[in-house]
């Protein structure tokens, strides 16, 4: 499970994310359909940037290797503000 923790001044969030949401959606960025979606709103905007196609495939690995690393910390940031953001395995 992927757990972020978010601190804001006096006030702290919690949000776990199982694994099986990160699998939904690694299915849905590797649809075609909403890939043309994202490209079609990224032409609107004027940049030339091209959102690449994933296959599934190749994003299997990456999400059966992060259930094997638990406890690893992905990202640890602290602000000037007081703000705080942990994501963890």
């Amino acid at each position: 499970m992927l757990k972020v923790k978010v601190k804001v001044k006096d006030k702290r969030f919690f949000i776990p994310v199982p694994y099986a949401v990160l699998h939904l959606g690694s299915l849905i960025i590797t649809s075609k359909k909403i890939n043309q979606i994202i490209n079609k709103a990224i032409e609107k905007d004027g940049s030339k940037f091209i959102f690449p196609e994933i296959d599934r495939k190749d994003l299997k690995p990456l999400l059966q290797g992060l259930s094997k690393c638990s406890g690893l910390i992905l990202v640890e940031t602290k602000l000037k503000d007081g703000t705080e953001v942990e994501v963890k395995l």
